[in-house]
């Protein structure tokens, strides 16, 4: 005893080990449950509540009956993977921990469950829904994933964490109410395709993670739809975004990679929630410092703004979209021209006040959204009190008498007659 007092050191492990005790004796094999062997070497789990949290350190394939329960009782994880090829389908996970540090979550895949099939499932907790952590060709499908909406924002867990992981199938799950939907974290090569994502902060959250497909899937009522950062070669194809706050589409640091065919609509008003990038005037497609992207046969649609072009953003090709009903259609603040068509074809500009003559579905004169003005009132927010003021119209009036006084900006050379887009009520297809 007088040893543990004149050593503080030894003081503070045994309290941490006394604090801890009990979370690691919660976990225990899953072989201690009452599981049954088929024909087809699957492991049945009956009806019936277990407590505690589980280990699975072996290959092997769990099916929870209708009625089977992880109960976790607020601590550590509900089942925690270690073994290679383990499956489990159908189970019910509750109340497993919320520290967030720990990486607690429902399900939690470690390095060793390659392969791992996680389908079916339903989660309902405040940490995470399922993290995979740093393991190889995991398929996540089908699991629906509810989070704790009286938490704040940042105190929950994400619905689906993956990090450092390769060759992941992330398909059809439904995830709301937890922090991120998706989070992709230094993790190449992945499959996101058909989630369905609600009232979160953002509903796909990449961070330097390259070489990867979004394809299908659907954001709804979040912070942003899809915040595409610090990553190259994305393959972004047929995403919707319904009802987002602040951004539809956000692509901070992201080159070469692909946008086509998605669909952002009714993108509102808001606020971040998050220092990293500054505005929210409710931008479909928000485009910072990103390089040498293709943004193709989208359709941008009854948001404050269609797209935000900013910070030596440059050198992407933007054709063949639709913007459609947006209360300001671009906003771009630079010093270089903008060229958004290519192979004679713009985009389709429902302001777009031009002709066609000869009938050959391209506007006879270019679209340019953005003057002087535009501008000014980027600048000097307060200036718009005397939008409609003689002095602005006067300021117009000088700047299309003499062009010379124009500055760089958005030029469609061949702007569209007609979108090419499909409406938002059709599927999109993969």
């Amino acid at each position: 005893m007088t040893d543990i007092k004149e050593n503080p050191v030894k003081v503070i492990a045994l309290v941490l080990l006394l604090m801890s005790g009990g979370a690691l004796a919660a976990v225990q094999p899953i072989t201690t449950l009452p599981l049954w062997l088929d024909a087809e070497q699957r492991w049945h789990l009956p009806a019936g509540e277990y407590r505690g949290s589980f280990s699975v350190d072996q290959p092997m394939q769990i099916v929870c009956e209708p009625g089977a329960v992880f109960q976790a009782q607020g601590q550590g994880n509900g089942v925690i993977v270690s073994a290679p090829d383990v499956r489990i389908e159908g189970c019910t996970f509750l109340d497993w921990g919320r520290d967030l540090t720990a990486m607690n979550a429902a399900v939690f895949l470690q390095p060793k469950a390659r392969g791992a099939v996680i389908k079916g499932n339903r989660m309902q907790g405040q940490g995470f829904g399922i993290w995979v952590d740093g393991t190889q060709d995991a398929s996540l499908i089908d699991n629906r994933i509810q989070g704790d909406p009286a938490l704040r924002s940042q105190d929950r867990g994400n619905g689906i964490h993956l990090y450092a992981v390769h060759g992941a199938r992330v398909i059809g799950n439904q995830v709301r109410d937890t922090r991120d939907g998706i989070y992709i974290d230094t993790s190449n090569g992945n499959l996101l395709q058909g989630n369905t994502l609600e009232d979160l902060r953002y509903g796909v959250h990449y961070m330097f993670a390259n070489d990867n497909r979004l394809i299908g899937n659907t954001t709804r009522r979040t912070r942003t739809g899809y915040a595409l950062m610090q990553s190259r070669k994305l393959t972004v194809i047929g995403n919707r975004s319904e009802q987002d706050q602040n951004y539809g589409i956000l692509m901070n640091y992201i080159t070469y990679s692909t946008l086509r065919d998605n669909f952002v609509t009714d993108v509102r008003d808001g606020s971040t929630g998050d220092s990293m990038i500054s505005g929210a005037e409710g931008k479909a497609l928000f485009i910072y410092n990103s390089l040498f992207n293709r943004i193709e046969h989208n359709h941008f649609e009854h948001s404050a703004v269609g797209i935000h072009l900013t910070a030596g953003s440059e050198d992407n090709r933007i054709a063949d979209n639709a913007f459609v009903g947006n209360q300001r259609q671009v906003k771009y603040v630079a010093t270089r021209l903008q060229e958004w068509s290519a192979d004679g074809r713009g985009n389709y500009w429902s302001d777009y006040l031009g002709w066609d003559r000869n009938n050959d579905g391209l506007g006879d004169i270019a679209y340019e959204p953005n003057d002087n003005v535009d501008r000014l009132l980027w600048l000097y927010p307060q200036v718009r009190l005397l939008m409609n003021s003689p002095g602005i119209e006067l300021l117009r009036w000088v700047q299309r008498a003499f062009p010379v006084m124009k500055s760089p900006g958005v030029l469609d050379s061949h702007p569209l007659m007609n979108p090419t887009t499909r409406p938002l009520t059709q599927e999109p297809t993969a």
